[in-house]
């Protein structure tokens, strides 16, 4: 006896619990394909890192080798005339700045302390004798009262006169020592018993050592490799982008179609987030730097390059630069002027930024929402680990937009017949 068929709203149920269904597990496959790929990049993050810099700085540097080759001279000579200036660029930047970077740096190292000591001060006066306006919303203390000189209190007093001289010392009857004929085996034991704890620790410390010259070996490694990456991504710009799609593993077909089109997105995004930001972030410094030079700030230098590499992340490091300048100059002067010049500096900067220099730099090409661009950066810093995570976010976000709206919100055509 078979079962009866489903009624109309049975089966609008089950198809929206098999969508429901559908939908989590792409969802979940999603989160497990970038969670592997942040895995994947943590491991790799020595090689990934050189290539990464080089393809953001070759980003960088075409424009102006294009502009170059234009003119007529040989795209060779064009990338080896622009990594010369940038190179006496770079080194104009290292004389001037990093002098003062390793003062600075210094000087606060050395400061820290204190600066840390002024902070718990400032926590418990505010704790102990807190604002009248904060008193209305802080629960009523109970005051202590200290018991008066008629009141019965029990007082302990420790005599000082009391000293252990009347004790008599105890008796101590000494063997005379046989002479040391050797080593006995209490000796030998004990040496052995060093030796076992001692040699696990000198390989500990040994092997810590070869790991630290290592990293620092793959770091000088890889900051030698960045030139070189980038001096043949820009010599070989033109082949690689004619013959990229060559070398996909794909069969001609409709599918190895839209894997370009996906592909050549990300790229395209990839190139206007980054060479649009790191100019953005490079203005924000200077900037930063002027206007906390100009209200006295410490550490204006320190800060403002601070705020170059950080602000590359949006929001994220202009909130970073903010709090920290915010800190310093609440613990360095004590006074609320000095903090409202800080904020009148963050807010000029940001205004800057975003009616002025991103719209000239930028323009729309990412075109993402604020709020959309928090979420990325919440997700990317999870789920793909640390800032290149959250470096990476937001341009594999704007190509997932263009993803969805090629193939999810956007409605089919209807042909024509």
């Amino acid at each position: 006896m078979g079962l009866p068929p489903p009624s109309i709203k049975q089966a609008q149920l089950i198809w929206a619990a098999l969508t429901g269904l559908a939908i989590a597990t792409i969802i979940a496959l999603i989160v497990a394909a970038v969670w592997g790929l942040g895995r994947v990049l943590n491991v790799l993050s020595p090689v990934i890192w050189p290539v990464a810099v080089a393809g953001v700085l070759a980003y960088l540097l075409d424009p102006v080798v294009d502009f170059l080759q234009r003119k007529g001279v040989p795209r060779t000579r064009a990338i080896v005339i622009v990594f010369l200036v940038a190179l006496f660029i770079v080194a104009g930047l290292i004389s001037s700045i990093v002098p003062q970077l390793v003062v600075e740096g210094r000087d606060l190292g050395q400061k820290i302390p204190d600066y840390t000591a002024r902070i718990e001060k400032k926590a418990n006066e505010l704790i102990q004798n807190p604002p009248k306006w904060l008193q209305r919303f802080l629960p009523g203390k109970k005051q202590t009262t200290t018991p008066s000189p008629g009141t019965n209190a029990v007082a302990v007093v420790l005599d000082s006169s009391i000293t252990t001289t009347n004790v008599p010392a105890a008796v101590v009857i000494e063997r005379p020592q046989a002479a040391d004929t050797g080593l006995d085996k209490a000796t030998l034991a004990s040496a052995t018993d060093w030796l076992t704890r001692t040699l696990p620790i000198v390989g500990k410390r040994l092997a810590q050592a070869l790991a630290y010259i290592g990293s620092w070996f793959g770091v000088i490694a890889g900051l030698a490799l960045v030139p070189i990456y980038a001096f043949y991504f820009l010599l070989e710009k033109r082949s690689i982008e004619s013959e990229w799609t060559n070398y996909l593993p794909v069969q001609e077909s409709r599918f190895k179609e839209e894997l370009v089109f996906v592909l050549n997105s990300i790229n395209e995004y990839l190139i206007a987030f980054f060479r649009g930001q790191v100019l953005v972030a490079i203005c924000d410094g200077i900037l930063y730097t002027i206007g906390f030079i100009i209200i006295g700030l410490p550490y204006a230098v320190l800060i403002g390059v601070m705020a170059t590499f950080l602000t590359i992340i949006p929001f994220l490091g202009a909130i970073t630069t903010c709090i920290t300048a915010l800190v310093i100059s609440l613990v360095a002067f004590g006074d609320w002027q000095h903090p409202l010049g800080v904020a009148i500096v963050f807010a000029v900067v940001q205004g800057l930024e975003g009616f002025v220099i991103q719209p000239k730099i930028m323009g729309d090409r990412v075109g993402l929402h604020p709020v959309t661009i928090i979420i990325a950066l919440m997700f990317g810093t999870t789920l793909l680990g640390g800032i290149l995570g959250g470096i990476l976010a937001i341009p594999l976000t704007a190509a997932l937009k263009v993803v969805m709206f090629r193939y999810v919100w956007k409605r089919q055509q209807p042909e024509k017949v």
